[in-house]
Parts: structure tokens; C-alpha cells; sequence
């Protein structure tokens, strides 16, 4: 699909609040609201929207430790990455879980309350998944950028 000015300019809007109604959109994009409707359910259609969603503040719910854990398997089998993949998912305190190429396998962002609620995590549930070889956590110390807004 080939979005157009109009439609960049909607996903723009929307990505910076979503809750926004077709007639506030309507008169920022200088279109009728049933013009914006259809866009939006076309964009929804297509796949590029596929989710709408809230956003919270980790830090007020008690998940501001962030760590990204680096993970090695034992092993590269289709078997055991796909054991893997379907256990971690399964983990709530990991928010993201990427497939990567390098020294490590995986990338998991995780965000627990504190050191000790990861340690906890890590004895209790991830070291006791199969198939892991070694793993390696890394600390934020400061956000410098978190966006989930693209620019098209």
C-alpha cells in the first residue's frame, strides 16, 4: 500500500494521540469526518494501523528497572529455538524479545520494580527455561530516547 500526504499526515496525528475523534482530525487534515473514517478503517484494513493501545508511566507502576538481558542457546536447532521462543514469550516481566545476530542470540528488554525483582526473575524463571547457554544483563541508567512514533 502507497500512503499518500493525507494519510502520513493522519498516522502523524494519530500516533501522538489516538483517542482523537474524526471530527478533531477532520478539521487538522481539512477533510470531511466520513473522509477521515474511511481513511482510517482502509489504513486499519491494510495492516499498516494494527493496534491502539495505552501507553503507561513504568516508573508509576512500579516496572523503572529496566535490564536487557543478552542470551546465548546451547545450541542453534530449529527445535531448540522454537522452545525457547514459546517459553519466553510467556514471561511478563520481558516486554521485548528479539532474534539477533552477533555474540548472542536474544535481546530481552525486561522491566521488573528492582535488582532484587530481577534477581528473583532470573533464579525462578528465565535461567530456568531450556536450552540457555549463558546470559548477560546490562542496566539502564538513564533514558535518552523512547518513542514509539514513526515518521513517515
Amino acid at each position: 500500500m502507497t500512503l499518500d500526504n493525507i494519510d502520513k499526515k493522519l498516522l502523524k496525528l494519530l500516533q501522538e494521540d489516538s483517542k482523537r475523534t474524526t471530527k478533531e482530525l477532520s478539521l487538522k487534515l481539512n477533510l470531511s469526518v466520513t473522509a477521515v473514517y474511511e481513511r482510517i478503517k482502509k489504513l486499519e484494513r491494510e495492516g499498516v494501523i494494527s493496534n491502539y493501545v495505552v501507553l503507561l508511566n513504568r516508573n508509576k507502576i512500579q516496572k523503572g528497572f529496566v535490564v536487557f538481558c543478552h542470551l546465548k542457546l546451547m545450541q542453534h536447532t530449529k527445535e531448540f529455538i522454537s522452545q525457547f521462543e514459546k517459553e519466553v514469550v510467556k514471561l511478563t516481566e520481558v516486554l521485548e524479545c528479539f532474534h539477533v545476530s552477533g555474540d548472542y542470540d536474544y535481546i530481552l528488554k525486561i522491566c521488573v520494580e528492582n535488582m532484587e525483582e530481577y534477581r528473583e526473575f532470573m533464579v525462578t524463571k528465565l535461567t530456568s527455561l531450556q536450552h540457555i547457554g549463558s546470559t548477560h544483563s546490562t542496566f539502564m541508567i538513564g533514558e535518552v530516547k523512547n518513542s514509539t512514533a514513526f515518521v513517515l
